[in-house]
């Protein structure tokens, strides 16, 4: 039974959300805590870890889901699940694709979603930074700690927009300062 769980879990979130993994966070954060797999804190560790791991953002997550809730079994079934819609999807396109395409509405329709898209992204990513910096609140967190986790993130984006830093470079400063921060 868990395993058609985890596949029609999945499968929502793979049918219902567009614009890519970044999209599929808020469905993701809301199906899965919903469901009891995972706390808050454990979906931020698994996309994070989803993050770093080659492959695709949403397969990682379903593949990361799965095994934590049913081993190996449960991973390809939530693997399925999140690539199934996108695959009969493209497949009803192929066959009508030449009208899809002209279409002027749905081409409307695709613009439209785009800045949707843009916005949920963008509200993922204010929700990361606060539950994952600031766990407890902005209230709990000294100024000598805030100030350079603005800081110093904008002048190394800049250094590398501008002065052409070695990306490697930023990646071990980064690094350094996330071991720092934990440690403190």
């Amino acid at each position: 039974m868990i395993y058609l769980i985890l596949f029609w879990l999945f499968f929502k979130i793979g049918l219902f959300t567009f614009g890519g993994g970044y999209a599929m966070i808020p469905m993701m954060r809301t199906e899965l805590v919903k469901a009891g797999f995972m706390t808050l804190e454990e979906l931020n560790n698994f996309l994070a870890i989803s993050e770093a791991t080659p492959g695709a953002f949403a397969i990682n997550v379903a593949t990361f889901t799965g095994f934590n809730q049913a081993g190996v079994l449960g991973a390809v079934c939530a693997t399925l699940g999140v690539i199934s819609p996108s695959i009969i999807i493209i497949i009803i396109i192929a066959k009508i694709f030449v009208n899809f395409n002209e279409n002027r509405y749905v081409q409307n329709v695709l613009k439209g979603i785009r800045p949707v898209v843009v916005g949920l992204i963008a509200a993922v990513s204010i929700s990361l930074f606060y539950t994952l910096l600031l766990p407890s609140g902005f209230d709990d967190l000294a100024s000598w700690v805030w100030q350079p986790l603005v800081i110093i993130p904008l002048v190394l984006f800049l250094r590398l927009k501008f002065k052409k830093l070695n990306p490697i470079f930023i990646i071990f400063i980064s690094a350094g300062l996330g071991m720092l921060l934990y440690s403190i």
